[in-house]
């Protein structure tokens, strides 16, 4: 089975150009078999991947973007879904290829699942032990440190909330500009196809007629 990447090659937005590199980089360094189909010089290959992208895949205006990746016929995902595989160590079941021998797939440490509630846990256990022999004022000190982990974590998720909005901005932005490409190249297709049928297409020459 060969991994197919649709990508394209002319494509004027770096971001998708990087989300291609990486995929390929990878795919290489796994020394997994792959084709590349260019989707901006072969009409052939961007309907075909039109076509066969599920339609919850996506987007609002119809148009995937590359890199999309198929095994054969079988559709695998967009570069998200391929990233998330990378981060899960689970590139092979993403793109449904057996794991060659001696394949290790390392478990994601709890850190990663659950975050800081270890440290959370940590800090906890550290205050029932000192609880005992720390005075009650004291106790009020330690409760009144609460707020200000608050505001930190409070101060991270505004953080985060920014950092996402920046990305679906960008990706927007990214989107349109690859829709813009789309209507130009089905302009210059039109013109060239009007041009064409103009230069095949004579008028018959009428010669005057002489009226006694």
């Amino acid at each position: 089975m060969v991994i197919k990447v649709f990508l394209a090659t002319s494509s004027g937005s770096t971001a998708i150009k990087k989300k291609q590199q990486d995929v390929l980089g990878f795919l290489e360094a796994l020394k997994i078999e792959y084709a590349q189909l260019d989707i901006a010089s072969n009409e052939e290959n961007r309907m075909w991947m039109r076509e066969n992208v599920p339609g919850e895949k996506k987007p609002a205006n119809g148009i995937p973007l590359p890199p999309q990746i198929f095994n054969e016929e079988n559709y695998c995902g967009d570069y998200d879904t391929f990233f998330d595989a990378k981060e899960e160590n689970s590139v092979y079941e993403f793109l449904g290829l057996t794991p060659p021998p001696g394949f290790k797939k390392e478990p994601i440490p709890e850190e990663e699942h659950n975050g800081d509630s270890h440290a959370e846990e940590g800090v906890n256990g550290l205050g029932e032990s000192v609880e005992e022999e720390i005075t009650g004022g004291e106790r009020q000190e330690l409760l009144q440190d609460g707020p200000s982990n608050e505001e930190e974590e409070e101060e991270e998720d505004q953080v985060v909330e920014e950092e996402e909005s920046k990305m679906d901005q960008e990706e927007e932005d990214i989107q349109e500009e690859y829709v813009d490409e789309e209507y130009e190249k089905g302009e210059d297709n039109l013109v060239s196809e009007v041009t064409l049928l103009s230069q095949t297409v004579r008028l018959p020459w009428f010669s005057p007629i002489l009226v006694p």
